[in-house]
Parts: C-alpha cells; sequence; structure tokens
C-alpha cells in the first residue's frame, strides 16, 4: 500500500504569480504551470541556499519528495526560459498558513485574485 498523500507547508503565496518573455502577446506563448509546492521548494533551496534536509523539513515533506519537487520546478523553469513560454504560479497540494489549499484548484483555493 502506497503512504498517505500529505499536504506541503508554504510560507507565503508568490508575489508575482505570470512571468511571460517581454514584447510577444501571452495568448501567442505556451504556458508551462509551476506548482506552489514547486515554488517554495525553488524559494527555500535556490534563494535561501537551504539543504534539501532542511528545505524539506520546512515544507512537511521527506527529503525525497522534495528532490522530487525541486527537481519538477527546475525543469519547469529551464524550458520557460529556453523555449520562451509563460510560467503561471498556482494551485498544488499545499497549506499556507492555517488555510489549506486543495491539489490544483483555481483563484479560490490558492488565494489568487
Amino acid at each position: 500500500m502506497s503512504r498517505p498523500f500529505s499536504s506541503r507547508h508554504i510560507a507565503r503565496n508568490p508575489t508575482v504569480s505570470v512571468f511571460k518573455p517581454a514584447g510577444i502577446p501571452r495568448c501567442e506563448l505556451a504556458e508551462v504551470v509551476m506548482t506552489l509546492d514547486e515554488y517554495e521548494a525553488l524559494r527555500l533551496a535556490d534563494l535561501e541556499g537551504l539543504h534539501h534536509e532542511a528545505a524539506a523539513l520546512r515544507m512537511n515533506i521527506s527529503r525525497p519528495t522534495f528532490s522530487r519537487i525541486i527537481d519538477g520546478a527546475r525543469r519547469k523553469v529551464a524550458e520557460t526560459l529556453v523555449e520562451g513560454k509563460v510560467l503561471r504560479i498556482k494551485g498544488g497540494p499545499v497549506h499556507l498558513g492555517r488555510r489549506h489549499c486543495c491539489r490544483m484548484g483555481g483563484a479560490q483555493d490558492t488565494g489568487e485574485r
């Protein structure tokens, strides 16, 4: 039997949730969606410089799970930069403070407005 799924803890929602190449209308670009837990993993590992073990503890997940999340997040960032795509950050299985957000919810579930 597989291990029960646990929500990942994030410190806050991103200040900006959409990034796109300059000078090209968004409607002409493909979009990549990064979940809030992937965003948090990037923030903890690459901005704060935490080791995977410490970052995993902050997110309330195992170190192997953190490694899978950060690998996916970095791949998405690379895809958007190399291929000139839109990056949208939303959804994911996360807890934000005391609120619980659903897996791939929309504006109501993630705090986006």
